[in-house]
């Protein structure tokens, strides 16, 4: 029987309706901001990385030998460890989970001898703890191993996989042939893709920094890689602090400088250089994404990277990143300014004697009045009615690291 007008009617703005919605939701459509004035839709509006993205990833201890079993074991002792708890919620696969060749209508396949649950069922284990899954793929045509393939003409395919399998976080990677196009024509692509999937995915840009991104991907992915690839020793992590440190200015909540995944724990460093690392990192607003095996962690590394102190100035709703303010010599001073007026100081020592560094308040932007209350995030401590300076012995490669607090709002710079 044909429908009748008044139905015909009502299918008609029905479809209308659905056609809006679904343009709204998908689409990198425009938006109409409060000044009347368009603005076209980014992957900042996922709402996701207003702090920097904390949790693990299988690449620095693991490189290709993961499979479901460590990721789930994992998942649980992120949990038992209370290392969730404190903000460490993503658990991330890097490269070599998938098969070498694409099935027969062009999708990813995880690799059954590794992964024979799947990528879904592995998503759905992390949310049931309460975590969520991060997965990894290239913007070329094979990832970084030459194991699996990349996902240089099949981004939107690509993301709706993941979207479908609740994957939560997709690492981008700039590895092997790609078809002679730069990274700024590639990653807006995949960018695009995942808002387009119908789910929020944390994106973040592994493009090594190698053509400055963070002049142009805030509005592209949630972080970006300022730098080529860390390893577990000194000299790769305070070369590598010092890369990222030139781009401190770009940072801001829902885009982040990253300068690499950390090695605590990895047992290249002595404690008191994981001490530095960390602090370093989480003064600069850096992603703090484990890189040991959480399972197995002594108690000085889970008090290291555990330490909400430490963590909180990381996750500052400020979301400013600190960067270094004054250097003589090997001894450094670096700063930044956290929410209600506050600072966070490390006082670096990367020399290789112990020495004395001092923190004017004129070198982290204080008024030379301001007194304070200085706040040691390692040794717990505070000392209160602080004026002018603060300076402290500093053992060779260690660091201290303190947040002060002013007696008065006025008193802020």
């Amino acid at each position: 029987m044909a429908p009748s007008s008044s139905t015909l009617c009502f299918l008609f703005l029905l479809g209308i309706f659905s056609s809006t919605f679904t343009s709204s939701f998908t689409e990198i459509g425009a938006r109409v901001e409060g000044s009347g004035r368009i603005r076209r839709r980014t992957l900042m509006d996922n709402g996701l990385g207003l702090t920097p993205q904390m949790g693990w990833n299988s690449w620095n201890h693991f490189h290709c030998d993961i499979n479901e079993t460590l990721i789930k074991e994992t998942a649980d002792a992120m949990v038992s460890t209370g290392l969730s708890a404190v903000g460490y919620i993503y658990i991330n696969l890097d490269d070599c989970w998938g098969e070498l060749n694409r099935d027969s209508q062009g999708n990813l396949v995880p690799k059954a001898s590794s992964f024979p649950s799947g990528i879904k069922a592995l998503a759905d284990y992390a949310h049931s703890k309460g975590l969520k899954l991060g997965i990894y793929s290239d913007a070329g045509t094979q990832t970084c191993s030459k194991t699996m393939p990349g996902s240089l003409g099949h981004e939107e395919q690509d993301a709706k996989t993941f979207a479908l399998w609740g994957v939560d976080y997709l690492k981008y990677d700039n590895c092997e042939d790609t078809g002679g196009l730069s990274p700024k024509e590639r990653y807006p692509k995949m960018s695009e893709a995942l808002l387009n999937s119908g789910r929020p995915m944390f994106f973040s840009l592994c493009e090594w920094g190698q053509e400055d991104p963070a002049t142009w991907a805030p509005s592209i992915g949630n972080s970006w890689r300022t730098t080529g690839d860390i390893e577990d020793n000194w000299d790769s992590m305070t070369g590598i602090a010092d890369q990222n440190d030139q781009w401190a200015s770009y940072a801001k909540p829902g885009a982040w400088n990253d300068p690499d995944m950390l090695e605590v724990g990895n047992g290249g460093m002595t404690t008191e250089e994981y001490r530095c690392h960390f602090s370093i990192w989480a003064l600069a607003k850096a992603p703090l994404l484990i890189g040991c095996d959480v399972r197995s962690m002594d108690n000085v590394t889970f008090e290291l990277v555990a330490n909400k102190e430490v963590i909180d100035v990381n996750q500052d709703k400020l979301g400013v990143q600190g960067k270094k303010v004054k250097k003589e010599g090997d001894l450094e001073v670096w700063a930044g300014p956290l929410a209600n007026n506050m600072v966070a100081v490390v006082l670096w020592n990367r020399g290789s004697s112990s020495a004395n560094i001092t923190a004017y308040w004129s070198d982290i932007g204080l008024k030379p009045s301001t007194v304070v209350d200085c706040r040691d995030l390692w040794a717990h401590s505070t000392e209160t009615g602080v004026e002018d300076e603060i300076s402290a012995e500093v053992d060779s490669h260690a660091c201290k690291m303190y947040t002060l607090k002013p007696h008065t709002n006025r008193d802020r710079s």
